[in-house]
């Protein structure tokens, strides 16, 4: 980079070389279909837990149900010790 000490202005620059990702076409065509295989694995897992989630979500509601019925009737107004006075 060139800098004018008069104005500090810019005068020029010469960018960094960009390096190169791939080796060559065939390291790149590799690369993407390794990248196809990774993307089909993770569509596959993502429609796996999809089909578990309909039973995840009624076992979780089973439990709160049970929970629920559990819990203490609060129906019924809970009394302190200052609401007596």
């Amino acid at each position: 980079m060139r800098v004018d000490p008069v104005t500090r202005a810019v005068i020029s620059h010469t960018p960094k070389p960009v390096a190169r990702t791939f080796a060559d076409m065939e390291a790149a065509a590799r690369a993407m279909r390794e990248g196809d295989v990774r993307k089909e694995s993770i569509f596959r897992q993502s429609v796996e837990a999809e089909k578990n989630k309909a039973d995840l979500l009624d076992k979780k509601f089973a439990e709160a149900v049970k929970k629920a019925k559990e819990a203490p009737d609060m129906s019924k107004p809970f009394l302190r010790d200052f609401d007596l006075d």
